[in-house]
């Protein structure tokens, strides 16, 4: 992701205070998609037609950084739906108002909000909300993950051959048969794979142990910085697929005990080869 401007250590709020801000900001969203739940849908395409975006992503995502911006008004800004800002205060929020937006209009599990806090280069504070469930998950760098206030962990046992893996899509069409290329190698080698629709809550999945794995190419900050940082802080090994740190290019993310089988089992079908 690109760097804020470095700013010393003491000019960096708390990064629970983060946590406490992102979480809050995510319930404004969730509890306007709760009240909204089952109205009419202003619906058009973005990237392509199945990349949609409503009118409730726009109000999400509004609401959003009015929230944040009345609590921290010098922060910078970065929004899927094209909120930008620039800030003074070393502390960008990268938000996806509607993470999973197929799936809401459809009136399907696997939607959430998601909001990020990055401080000097790196993602410090996160919340993911699952409005349908009712689940909030949140994380500071250091200080752990949690579900509704209680300590999550990712699986702490597993077998690959029996690995349940959850990945996504690609909203580019032409990208599709080379996801499923990479699927027919890794599907006789696991348990299964689970295909959510949404990439944050993906995540939060492996955090708290419903799924030994998650994968995906092509994701774009907000739809996975969140989640990340909850992956991190609950035990998962995250990276890309050559060792580096997650990117748009690839995610990954796991518990420990299948990690370095699954990853050497999606090098060899070269999984993030577009």
């Amino acid at each position: 992701m690109p760097e804020t401007e470095p700013l010393s250590a003491s000019a960096i709020p708390a990064w629970d205070h983060l946590e406490k801000l992102a979480a809050e900001a995510a319930e404004v969203a969730a509890s306007l998609l709760r009240a909204e739940s089952g109205t009419q849908l202003q619906i058009s395409a973005k990237s392509s037609r199945t990349d949609l975006v409503t009118d409730m992503d726009v109000a999400c995502e509004a609401a959003i950084v009015d929230f944040l911006t009345s609590h921290r008004p010098d922060d910078a800004v970065m929004g899927e739906e094209g909120t930008g800002r620039d800030g003074t205060s070393g502390v960008r929020w990268i938000i996806d108002p509607i993470d999973g937006t197929v799936n809401f209009v459809y009136g399907h599990v696997g939607f959430g909000v998601s909001v990020a806090a990055e401080a000097d280069g790196q993602i410090v504070a996160g919340a993911v909300i699952d409005p349908v469930l009712g689940e909030t998950f949140t994380a500071h760098r250091g200080g752990g993950a949690r579900l509704n206030g209680r300590p999550i962990h990712v699986r702490p046992d597993g077998d690959p051959a029996l690995a349940l893996v959850a990945t996504g899509f690609s909203y580019a069409h032409d990208r599709r048969p080379r996801q499923a290329e990479v699927l027919k190698e890794l599907l006789p080698l696991i348990g299964d794979i689970r295909r959510v629709g949404g990439a944050a809550v993906d995540l939060c999945s492996v955090a708290c142990g419903r799924v030994d794995a998650f994968f995906e190419v092509g994701l774009n900050p907000w739809d996975y910085a969140a989640g990340v940082l909850i992956c991190e802080e609950a035990g998962a090994i995250v990276q890309d697929l050559s060792g580096g740190s997650p990117s748009s290019a690839f995610v990954f993310a796991a518990a420990p005990a299948v990690a370095e089988t699954l990853l050497k089992l999606l090098q060899n079908a070269e999984a993030d080869r577009l």
